[in-house]
């Protein structure tokens, strides 16, 4: 920030006093003040005593002068200062620094100035001002409430981008309207074409069953048609696509997945987990104009939605060699730390780590991801205890213990980032299992993080159904909680039947977690729940539904302050650059965000309702609301 007047400079605070405080010593051997101590020194000494009293008075001056506010080299330095390329002004800015007064938890300020695609300055209009130089571009933000670029820490670009091409079901109240949608598409598809969709939630429906292959059959036409649910862990298939990809009567259910069956032992459509790997190899691969036109419209969507940066999983290595055409293009809007599949080999791993710089801090690869189990919907999420409402349930977990403690090691040695996919307590468990070995063997072997620090900042993704035992060994590890507060907007209808109200009170616990010091790192998950993070920060700070009339433990609600840093600070630090974004202050990234109501001051509910009216990445415009 800029200085006040006043002061001086912080680095020649202790060099004024020190040579004042000796100089005057000096003066007073040198008038003979204390002649005992003088007789004994040197004439040349004395010399030098007279010059630095000299030094003392000039040192004098220029501290006078910047009490008084004027700096002698003022007009020396004023015209060498670098002038900012926009000044945003008249703002209610929100920097996400702590203040040191009762009054506000948050430093504001009311001006920035941008320097190619960093912040040069923020502060009071009238200290700004005087960094416009007759290039400068003045922005008045009205008085309008600004703050850092919302950084979402987990989501889908990809599968966003799919669901705005196919067969959108997000938000289908029943059986009879998602297949209303899917006969639509069939209308206008060429034989032989794939009927895909995703978004369904059975939970919606008066009758909450999952949908069948008959169900689909009968408004098919003969097309092969795949559906995901919202979460994507579990998805229903027609028989034309289940007969394409060999799955029969005699197929057994894969590692970490299930194949559904009726009571005759016949496949129902339904495919969980894994099990629907043996579908997608057989869907024809996406245009690479068609794959571009999706990320697109997802990146289009982050921007309306004020998200300057985004932590995403879209596996396919295409999505990702389209993010680098964009970027050659000064078309990608969004900065992309994009997550490899933890599964991959580490050659490979390796060699596409190593195919963009990792200093690029608009685009780069990222921690790998890995996933320990499914959804609390639909029933796949691995839990120490069965289900509540399906006592012979625990879900499934992905990997034999020894295993995936193998591999973690492995990776972590090749000096990768890790984040794990858990939302039961057994995944959680099996993850931190996992990352204890890991961390040990890194310490042992003395390889640093992939910062080249000792934090190696493993992830557990989701981290919905924990235990107060396993929150301490977050803390102990170091692991970061990266959560989607706006899942419990969806999933507190249903959440207590599955886990029962023992595990349902430590679910979900984003204080609990603030509280042992654990970091914590918000995303939405989407195309799961919708990215904008408005809803985000109302779950957090309300834990209530979006209609008020349901609420869940509310003990573990959190303040919006302390859900907006997740949002920031917290999701820049689970990706290794705090030191970059996630605050406004001089010299980090010029990405932040202005609303149309200050979210720190609104009623609750209003939060909902907040609009962006502007979005800014690097110094540049993405998102105006004009």
């Amino acid at each position: 920030m800029l200085r006040p007047q006043g002061q001086l400079p912080q680095g020649l605070k202790p060099a004024f006093f020190n040579v004042l405080s000796g100089t005057l010593r000096l003066a007073l051997l040198a008038q003979g003040r204390l002649r005992t101590e003088a007789a004994s020194f040197p004439k040349q000494f004395l010399r030098f005593t007279t010059r630095s009293l000299l030094a003392a008075f000039l040192l004098c001056s220029f501290g006078l002068a910047q009490s008084m506010g004027q700096n002698p080299s003022d007009n020396a330095t004023s015209e060498a200062k670098p002038k900012a390329d926009i000044i945003f002004a008249h703002g209610n800015i929100y920097t996400g620094v702590p203040a040191n007064a009762q009054f506000s938890a948050i430093v504001r300020e009311e001006a920035i100035a941008v320097r190619g695609d960093r912040i040069l300055a923020v502060g009071k209009n009238a200290d700004i001002e005087k960094l416009k130089g007759p290039q400068t571009q003045v922005v008045d933000l009205g008085g309008h409430f600004v703050m850092p670029g919302f950084n979402d820490a987990h989501l889908h670009l990809d599968d966003a981008g799919m669901t705005k091409l196919s067969v959108d079901l997000t938000g289908v109240k029943s059986l009879d309207d998602l297949r209303t949608r899917v006969a639509k598409k069939v209308e206008g598809a060429k034989a032989g074409d794939w009927i895909l969709g995703s978004g369904w939630d059975e939970t919606l429906w008066p009758v909450k069953v999952t949908p069948t292959r008959w169900d689909l059959d009968e408004v098919s036409d003969g097309h092969p048609v795949f559906l995901e649910r919202i979460d994507g862990h579990i998805a229903v298939a027609n028989t034309r696509a289940l007969q394409l990809s060999s799955i029969t009567l005699a197929s057994r259910n894969p590692q970490g997945g299930q194949i559904d069956r009726n009571q005759n032992g016949e496949p129902t459509g339904i495919l969980r987990e894994t099990a629907q790997a043996a579908i997608r190899e057989v869907i024809p691969k996406l245009s690479h104009r068609l794959r571009r036109e999706g990320l697109e419209l997802a990146l289009a969507d982050l921007a309306e939605h004020g998200v300057t940066s985004a932590q995403d999983y879209s596996p396919v290595w295409e999505n990702f060699q389209i993010y680098e055409e964009l970027e050659k293009e000064g078309k990608l809007t969004a900065r992309i730390s994009e997550w490899l599949p933890f599964d991959d080999p580490v050659e490979e791993l390796s060699r596409k780590r190593e195919s963009h710089p990792q200093s690029d801090l608009m685009l780069h690869t990222g921690m790998l991801k890995g996933f320990m189990d499914g959804s609390l919907g639909s029933h796949t999420a691995a839990t120490l205890e069965p289900y509540a409402d399906d006592p012979k349930n625990s879900g499934l977990a992905r990997y034999e213990a020894a295993r995936l403690n193998d591999m973690t090691k492995e990776r972590v040695l090749a000096g990768f980032q890790i984040g794990f996919h858990a939302i039961g307590d057994k995944g959680v468990q099996m993850a931190l299992d996992a990352f204890a070995g890991a961390e040990k063997a890194a310490r042992e072997a003395k390889v640093k993080a992939p910062d080249g620090g000792e934090d190696f900042r493993l992830r557990i993704e989701h981290a919905q159904v924990t235990t107060p035992v396993q929150i301490g060994l977050f803390k102990g590890l170091k692991v970061i909680a990266s959560m989607q507060p706006s899942h419990l907007l969806t999933d507190m209808r249903w959440a207590q039947d599955r886990l029962g109200p023992r595990r349902a009170a430590t679910s979900y616990a984003w204080l609990a977690f603030l509280n042992k010091g654990v970091t914590l790192a918000f995303g939405t998950d989407y195309p799961v729940e919708p990215v904008t993070p408005f809803r985000g920060l109302f779950a957090a700070v309300t834990r209530q539904s979006e209609n008020g009339k349901q609420e869940y433990f509310p003990q573990q609600r959190i303040t919006v302050d302390q859900a907006i840093a997740a949002y920031t600070s917290g999701s820049a630090f689970a990706e290794f650059e705090e030191k970059e974004k996630g605050k406004l202050v001089p010299g980090m990234l010029a990405d932040f965000v202005v609303l149309d109501r200050d979210v720190t001051a609104a009623s609750q509910e209003k939060i909902l309702a907040t609009k962006v009216l502007l979005t800014v990445v690097g110094g540049k415009t993405v998102y105006d609301t004009k």
